[in-house]
């Protein structure tokens, strides 16, 4: 098998493509020959040592989020049958041809969905319908989330507007039309933020969701959202300073199957700027910049 590994921690250059032996499923388990993987800020802050507990054993491999096939079953493992289409949630092994998964956590793929998109739902789709539960959000909130083209601002942006929120976005301004096409009201971060928000508010903003830091759970307290109605993703120190909660979503099959539906019936976007896996670093350098919309992507296999 094919796994992208690092054999210290560093810049996106450190990554290479390494040559493993082929996992082996146990029980309650499959292998999966991975079509595609996510790739997210918790991967490159593990790879540049910022997760780092204890000493360092090289080489690490990365990655969280998977789509794929069935190839391989453990011992009395019912199914699925090979060459089922998944997706799934894993731990530090996502970026590779083949990966094992417990099959109580694997989500059966629709065939509307490409492996690319499947893959793109994953973390980001499980983080953001979890920090909607967690923070009440419902019709007639008037919802801001900071950070609103990346992977989990869009897919917050559009489950609000389903629950019938009112949802104002904070983006770059080459970013605004893609966030009026999702029901979202664009705002530009930086300074000014708050005055920029209270022009567009059709009232009171009565929920935020930090997903992008620098600022903007103390963006969200100037504005007059309650405290225990502002949650973060990436900010715990701000949050600690201003008494809000940080969202901690869970990995739950079930939450993830059904951002999927949604996904299979036309309701949720997302769009997929993609690398093959063999390009792993500069997927990795992408989601560093804090640039662009949407989710990158490793194409495993084509």
């Amino acid at each position: 098998m094919r796994a992208a590994v690092f054999d210290r921690y560093g810049p996106p250059e450190v990554l290479r493509i390494a040559e493993l032996p082929d996992p082996a499923p146990g029980p309650g388990e499959a292998r999966i020959r991975v079509r595609a993987a996510g790739v997210q800020p918790f991967d490159v802050a593990v790879r540049a040592g910022r997760m780092r507990r204890g000493p360092g054993h090289f080489p690490h491999r990365v990655g969280q989020e998977f789509s794929g096939v069935v190839d391989l079953l453990g011992d009395g493992v019912p199914g699925p049958v090979p060459g089922t289409a998944v997706l799934g949630s894993t731990m530090l092994d996502g970026q590779a041809s083949h990966l094992v998964a417990p099959v109580a956590d694997l989500v059966v793929k629709p065939p509307e969905l490409s492996f690319p998109a499947a893959a793109a739902l994953v973390a980001a789709g499980q983080t953001a319908s979890g920090a909607l539960a967690q923070l009440g959000v419902t019709a007639g909130d008037v919802l801001l989330v900071h950070a609103a083209a990346g992977a989990v601002g869009t897919l917050a942006v559009q489950l609000a507007r389903l629950a019938g929120a009112t949802v104002i976005g904070t983006a770059s301004p080459a970013n605004h039309g893609y966030l009026r096409g999702l029901g979202a009201v664009p705002v530009p971060y930086g300074d000014g933020l708050v005055e920029a928000v209270r022009a567009v508010a059709p009232g009171p903003v009565t929920v935020a969701l930090d997903a992008a830091g620098r600022g903007a759970v103390a963006a969200s307290v100037a504005l007059g959202v309650p405290r225990e109605r502002i949650g973060t993703i990436v900010d715990d120190r701000e949050a600690a300073t201003f008494g809000a909660p940080v969202v901690r979503a869970p990995r739950s099959p079930v939450r993830l199957a059904e951002v999927v539906a949604l996904a299979a019936r036309g309701l949720l976007t997302m769009p997929v700027r993609a690398y093959p896996l063999a390009q792993v670093a500069r997927a990795h350098a992408a989601v560093e910049s804090g640039h662009g919309r949407g989710k990158v992507v490793l194409i495993v296999e084509p």
